[in-house]
C-alpha cells in the first residue's frame, strides 16, 4: 500500500490515518507465529464473551504484533477483534510502526487530543464489550476508554494474557537460546576487561559491546537497542539492580557481572560472582555456599512442581546454613518479552506466594542472592544466575558461562 499523500493546508487535518510506507521488514518471528498468539488471544475473548481487547502495554503489543513502541509520553495500542489485529502508533513515528508490525496499522495524529481514542473507536466502535490491561491502563485513560468506546462491559484479561505468554512456544525458545550465548559472550568480555584501577563503567561497556556486535550478527534484521550490563563491585554489590558507577576496582573486590542482551524485546539474563585478584576465606566460604544453594535449586525445576514448593525447599537448605536471613528476593523468574522498565511476568516467579505448576516449555531462572551487610566477614552480594527450560522430565541449563570460585576469581 503506498503512502497517504501530504496533508496541505487545503486539506482538513485527519484525527488518524494509514501512513504505509515502504515494504513490511523482516519481523523477529514468522506470521505463523503471531497468528498462533493471535489465535490464543481470541480464545480467550471468546471465552468471557469480548467483542475486542484494547492492549497498551509495550510487552503484551510485542507479543501479539511483533512491534515494540517507543512511547516518549504518547500512548500506543494494539486493537485485536475476531478477524483484525491492528496496531495503533503516534504520527512522530511515520510508517515504522506498520513496518515493524503483524498485521494493519493506524496512526493518529496529535492536532487535538484524544486522536489515539478516537482511532480505537473506529476500529471497535461504540457499546461492545471490551477487554483491556488493568495493569497498564492508568486510571485516566481507563477513564477515556469508557468515554470514547461506551463500552457495555470491560473486562480485565492482563493475567490470562501473562499466563498465554508464560509457555513458549518453540520459536520462542530458540530464540531464548540464542540470547543466551549472546549473554556469554558479554561475560567472557567482561571477564577479559577486569583489571584493577578499572572502571565498573569501562568494564560494562566491553560486554554491551559485545554483544550487540554479537547479536548483529545473529539477527541481521532486527532493529537494535536496549542491551545492557550492570558491572558492579565492593560495597555495589549488595542490590541486585544497582546502576554502574565510576568506581575502579580494588584488589580483593567482590565483583558481580551482569549481561542482559536485549533482543526484539526478548529478555535474557547472565549473573555471576566474582573477586579481583584473590577472594579472602570468609568470602569463599559464603560463595561456595551460595553456589551450592543454586546447584540445589536448579536440581528442583522440573515439571509438576509449584514455584512455591521449590522456593520452600531453598528456604530450607539456606535456614539449615544458618544463611536465609542473608536472602534479599525470590529464587528466580519467567523469561521472554520483558524488561527493567517494562513487563513481567509475575506468576512465574520462584517465591512463597506463587503456586504456578511447572510446565514443559516454561523458561525460567535460578538466581539465588545472599547479601552480607559492611562491617561482617566476607560483606557484599553473591549471586549466580542460569536459565533453564523446563522439560518433559527435569529442566535444561541453557547458560553457558561457568561459575563458581575455580573460574571467576579474575583480573
Amino acid at each position: 500500500m503506498t503512502a497517504q499523500a501530504p496533508i496541505t493546508a487545503a486539506t482538513a487535518r485527519p484525527e488518524f490515518y494509514r501512513f504505509h510506507n515502504g515494504e513490511k521488514a523482516p519481523l523477529p518471528f514468522a506470521a505463523s507465529e503471531y497468528d498462533a498468539r493471535l489465535n490464543g488471544l481470541r480464545a480467550i475473548m471468546a471465552q468471557h464473551g469480548l467483542d475486542a481487547v484494547v492492549l497498551s502495554s509495550m510487552h503484551n503489543i510485542a507479543y501479539y504484533s511483533g512491534f515494540l513502541y517507543c512511547s516518549f509520553g504518547r500512548p500506543y495500542g494494539l486493537v485485536v477483534t475476531a478477524t483484525d489485529s491492528v496496531t495503533i502508533s503516534a504520527g512522530i513515528d511515520a510508517g515504522q510502526p506498520w513496518r515493524r508490525c503483524h498485521g494493519d496499522n493506524i496512526t493518529y495524529t496529535d492536532w487535538a487530543r484524544d486522536n489515539y481514542w478516537r482511532a480505537i473507536r473506529h476500529l471497535t466502535g461504540e457499546g461492545a464489550k471490551i477487554g483491556y490491561e488493568g495493569d497498564h491502563l492508568t486510571l485516566m485513560q481507563k477513564a477515556k476508554l469508557d468515554s470514547f468506546l461506551a463500552p457495555t462491559a470491560t473486562l480485565d484479561i492482563a493475567a490470562d494474557a501473562m499466563v498465554q505468554r508464560m509457555e513458549k512456544s518453540p520459536a520462542e525458545i530458540e530464540m531464548i537460546r540464542k540470547c543466551c550465548k549472546i549473554a556469554d559472550v558479554g561475560g567472557y568480555a567482561i571477564r577479559d576487561a577486569v583489571k584493577v584501577g578499572a572502571r565498573e563503567i569501562d568494564i560494562a561497556m566491553a560486554g554491551r559491546d559485545a554483544m550487540e556486535l554479537e547479536i548483529a550478527r545473529v539477527f541481521p534484521d532486527a532493529e537494535y537497542r536496549d542491551t545492557w550490563v550492570w558491572f558492579q563491585s565492593g560495597l555495589n554489590t549488595d542490590g541486585a539492580h544497582n546502576p554502574v558507577t565510576a568506581r575502579q576496582v580494588e584488589t580483593g573486590d567482590i565483583l558481580s557481572l551482569n549481561t542482559f542482551p536485549m533482543v526484539s524485546g526478548y529478555y535474557v539474563a547472565l549473573e555471576r560472582t566474582m573477586f579481583a585478584g584473590h577472594c579472602d576465606d570468609a568470602s569463599l566460604k559464603l560463595w561456595q555456599a551460595n553456589v551450592d544453594t543454586h546447584e540445589y535449586g536448579m536440581s528442583l525445576l522440573k515439571p509438576g512442581v509449584t514455584c512455591a514448593e521449590v522456593t520452600h525447599k531453598i528456604n530450607a537448605f539456606l535456614a539449615e546454613r544458618d544463611l536465609l536471613q542473608y536472602r534479599t528476593f525470590g529464587y528466580g523468574h519467567s523469561f521472554g518479552i520483558l524488561s527493567h522498565y517494562y513487563g513481567r511476568e509475575a506468576g512465574l516467579e520462584l517465591r512463597e506466594d506463587i503456586d504456578t505448576v511447572l510446565k514443559p516449555g516454561m523458561v525460567i531462572s535460578m538466581e539465588p542472592m545472599l547479601t552480607l551487610p559492611e562491617g561482617q566477614p566476607g560483606a557484599g552480594g553473591y549471586r549466580e544466575h542460569d536459565v533453564l527450560i523446563i522439560t518433559d522430565d527435569g529442566a535444561e541449563d541453557i547458560t553457558g558461562y561457568p561459575y563458581g570460585p575455580e573460574t571467576n576469581v579474575v583480573g
